[in-house]
C-alpha cells in the first residue's frame, strides 16, 4: 500500500494522492485501508519514512565532513525521486524508526566530531536547509539536465538579454553554454562551502563544549 502511494505522488505530487485513489489503484474498497492507516496523515508519516530509509546514513568510521557530504549527497538524489517530500520532510509529528534512526545518526555523527549539541543543531538545521533548498529549486527548475539547458539558453534565454541592455548577463549565459554548464554541479561547491564554514566554527576555541557529550564527566 504504501509503495503504491509513493509512487502515485512520485507521479503526480502528493496533491494527486487520495485515500479514495490508492485504493482504486489498488483494486480495493477505499474503507478497507483504513484497517491499515487510521487516515491520510498516518499515511503520510509512513511514505516520508520509507524517504528517510532511502537515505545513507553517514558512515561512522568516515571523517565527518566526508560523512556529511556522501550523507547530503543521498539526500539530494533521494528528493529528487521524491520531489513531493521536500516539504513533508521536517513536517511530521509521528516520526518513524527510518526517520528515528536517520536523525540518531546525524547527530551522533557531529557530536562525535566534537560539535557541542548546541553546535551540532545548528550544523544540522543548516545542512537540511541547504538540501532542501536545494532540492526544492532543482525540482521548480524549467528545464531537464545540461543538455536542455543548453537549448534552452542558446534558443530561449540569450534573446531576452541582449548584451547591449544586459552585458553581464549575456556574458554569463554565453560563456556557460560554451562551457557546457550544468547546474547540479552547483550542489557541491555549496555543500563544501557550509562544510567548511562549520569546520570553523567546529576548530574554533569558545564555541564547543565537550562536557556535554553522553559520558563525558562534569
Amino acid at each position: 500500500m504504501v509503495a503504491e502511494a509513493l509512487r502515485i505522488a512520485d507521479r503526480e505530487g502528493v496533491d494527486g494522492l487520495s485515500m479514495r485513489r490508492l485504493a482504486a489503484e489498488l483494486g480495493a474498497g477505499a474503507m478497507s485501508l483504513y484497517h491499515y492507516v487510521a487516515n491520510k496523515d498516518e499515511l503520510l508519516d509512513a511514505m516520508i519514512d520509507v524517504v528517510f530509509g532511502e537515505i545513507e546514513l553517514p558512515p561512522e568510521d568516515d571523517d565527518w565532513q566526508d560523512a556529511m557530504r556522501r550523507r547530503s549527497r543521498s539526500a539530494r538524489d533521494v528528493l529528487a525521486r521524491h520531489p513531493w517530500a521536500i516539504a513533508l520532510m521536517e513536517s511530521r509529528t509521528t516520526p518513524g524508526p527510518a526517520n528515528l534512526r536517520h536523525r540518531e545518526a546525524v547527530t551522533a555523527c557531529l557530536r562525535r566530531a566534537g560539535f557541542s549539541v548546541v553546535m551540532a543543531t545548528h550544523a544540522n538545521w543548516l545542512l537540511d536547509s541547504y538540501v532542501y533548498g536545494f532540492a526544492l529549486q532543482m525540482a521548480s527548475l524549467p528545464f531537464d539536465g545540461a543538455d536542455e539547458l543548453a537549448g534552452m539558453t542558446d534558443d530561449v534565454y540569450l534573446p531576452q538579454i541582449p548584451a547591449s541592455e544586459f552585458p553581464y548577463l549575456h556574458e554569463s549565459a554565453a560563456e556557460l553554454l560554451a562551457a557546457g554548464y550544468d547546474p547540479a554541479q552547483e550542489f557541491d561547491v555549496g555543500l563544501d562551502l557550509v562544510l567548511g564554514a562549520l569546520e570553523q566554527l567546529r576548530a574554533t576555541p569558545g564555541t564547543q563544549r565537550s562536557a556535554d557529550r553522553p559520558g563525558s564527566p562534569g
